[in-house]
């Protein structure tokens, strides 16, 4: 005879049964760190998890905050705490246990006691925060002068990562087809090695920081749990006292690290970080075409005014003199009339008079015109400082660029023991492409070498 068997529907009835009649399990507090939080239909889903001294998850279960519980709990625990509910914190949890056929054990929270300590996740950033606000180092990266243009980037990140490959995609892909010089520092971004590689990065960029305008350190999304080793003392110290400015894009937007708190610029995404570079290169394109636009705008109206100027003084002097040849004219020829007897010495006067005014005419014109003539060779002199000013610092930046091409070229890497093999002239990635008998060719610093793959 078998033995009496129950149904997996009856047994997990039974179970879920057990549950609902424990008066310890239908209102009790539990502590624990909230992981996986998410708010979808005025829900909030999230996982409890409890870890060993070790960090070992050693438990966890699914919980729910249900909609017409969530919005109080929410506003009464930011109102004490000044926080959101998010993943990282260790709160204190009032609720009951229940259990469904389908979905397993779950924790329905009724209430969170915001008098408990926030999460050793969140404790520690805030321990770090105050610590570097008493050295008084926490704000010294964030008040460091950004380059305007920031092209030559030193980057931080694991190479093959999906964050540094979106990162460069978006760097490079830029519609305006503005050129950057971005170089990784390979680094641990995940793990208790995070720290300490990273802090090695750092140092390395350190000891080349002539050839940097900044720096950028940018990690895709993950587990909460992941980005524990940039909530690090050493690392935060690290990074307020470098002498470069940094950019950060670690994780998500919803993502917070110590990093984010202390870095010159933070961005949500490392895509976000590469829009950053792209738009402000964009910004000082525009501005350096506009200062061009204006000093050509300038000095043209400048020297159009001032031609315009010497043309009106230049036609007002010969009538002007006529003016005033014509009065005297008219003056002489009424003393003529009226004194007969004195015409001879009156005439001989006014001869004098207008032999004066004619030589003050010749004067005042040479003089006007002199001034112009210098005013005129001051503008185009100006106009010649500044533009050899602009070609100079524009040679000076291209033999910059191409002092750090030189640096990085591939030539001064296969100086240095790499070499390039090549199949029908293209670069071997993959030796499932070679065959034997495949002809394929090596080249060396100095040198090619030939070969047949057995």
């Amino acid at each position: 005879m078998s033995p009496a068997a129950m149904t997996l529907l009856q047994f997990t009835t039974a179970v879920g049964n057990a549950v609902r009649m424990s008066p310890v399990l239908q209102g009790a507090w539990v502590v624990a760190e909230l992981s996986d939080v998410r708010v979808s239909g005025g829900h909030c889903y999230m996982e409890l998890i409890e870890k060993s001294q070790s960090g070992q998850t050693v438990a966890k279960m699914r919980a729910t905050i249900w909609q017409n519980r969530f919005q109080y709990i929410r506003q009464k625990f930011y109102a004490a705490t000044g926080r959101d509910v998010v993943n990282g914190m260790k709160v204190m949890l009032y609720g009951a246990a229940s259990h469904h056929a389908l979905y397993g054990l779950s924790f329905s929270v009724a209430d969170i006691n915001p008098s408990y300590t926030l999460g050793d996740m969140e404790r520690l950033r805030r321990e770090i925060l105050l610590r570097l606000e008493r050295e008084g180092v926490i704000n010294r990266n964030k008040v460091l002068p950004m380059s305007p243009a920031p092209q030559r980037i030193a980057v931080i990140s694991a190479e093959g990562a999906a964050g540094y490959g979106d990162f460069i995609r978006h760097l490079e892909g830029n519609t305006e087809g503005f050129v950057f010089y971005p170089f990784l520092f390979p680094s641990v971004m995940q793990g208790e090695r995070t720290s300490a590689s990273v802090r090695d990065a750092l140092n390395f960029i350190e000891s080349t920081i002539d050839l940097w305008d900044c720096v950028a350190i940018v990690r895709g999304g993950g587990a909460t749990t992941d980005l524990n080793g940039f909530d690090d003392y050493d690392l935060a110290r690290a990074v307020a006292t470098f002498p470069l400015p940094i950019v950060v894009g670690i994780g998500h937007e919803r993502d917070r690290t110590v990093l984010d708190e202390i870095a010159h610029t933070r961005l949500k995404t490392p895509t976000a970080v590469a829009a950053f570079f792209v738009d402000s290169l964009r910004s000082y394109y525009e501005r350096v075409n506009g200062m061009v636009d204006y000093i050509i705008r300038y000095a043209t109206d400048r020297i159009t005014g001032e031609l315009r100027r010497l043309t009106n003084v230049e036609a007002l002097i010969p009538a002007l003199a006529e003016n005033r040849l014509s009065t005297a004219r008219s003056l002489l020829d009424r003393e003529m009339n009226r004194l007969p007897m004195i015409i001879e010495g009156r005439l001989s006067k006014e001869n004098m008079r207008i032999d004066s005014f004619k030589n003050m005419i010749g004067i005042l014109a040479s003089q006007r015109t002199s001034m112009a003539s210098n005013r005129l060779d001051m503008l185009a002199s100006n106009l010649r400082i500044a533009t050899e000013g602009v070609m100079k610092r524009s040679s000076e930046r291209l033999t910059m660029l191409n002092g750090m091409v030189s640096v990085l070229s591939p030539a001064n890497t296969m100086r240095r023991g790499y070499s390039i093999t090549r199949l029908d002239g293209k670069a071997v990635t993959d030796t499932s492409k070679l065959l034997p008998g495949t002809k394929i060719t090596t080249q060396l610093f100095n040198g090619e070498i030939e070969s047949v793959v057995k």
